[in-house]
């Protein structure tokens, strides 16, 4: 019980900290965009580093709130693979991002990344 109250605040304060600090979508296609026009000079940009906290600091957010559902008695909204098994790479991602609407792009990259997975892995039944 004291172990499932603890992951339940973790979980909360994972939520609550990197969201205040987390990209939008339209940030983070326009550092996207930026590199991919840099082509190979782009290689010793400090973005580069950004852009893969940004989607690292997503998954944890969204696997903490997975595990904060479950610590709840909840049903997960969603069913990932293992952490560091799923075969996602950054196009796939990019190219999900930018299918957002414009108004969708406002939010974060941690919501919009965990609107993706909860439609890539839905839970079987």
């Amino acid at each position: 019980m004291m172990m499932r109250v603890l992951m339940t605040c973790v979980a909360v304060l994972a939520l609550a900290a990197p969201a205040a600090a987390a990209m939008t979508v339209n940030e983070f296609l326009a550092k996207a965009d930026a590199l991919k026009a840099k082509g190979i000079l782009a290689i010793g940009s400090s973005d580069i580093a950004l852009l893969r906290q940004e989607i690292a600091t997503a998954s944890d957010v969204y696997r903490a709130g997975l595990a904060a559902q479950v610590a709840a008695g909840k049903k997960p909204s969603s069913c990932p693979p293992p952490k560091g098994t799923a075969k996602i790479g950054s196009d796939d991602i990019i190219n999900e991002f930018r299918s957002l609407p414009a108004a969708k792009r406002k939010t974060s990259v941690n919501t919009a990344f965990a609107a993706f997975m909860t439609k890539r892995y839905p839970c079987k039944g």
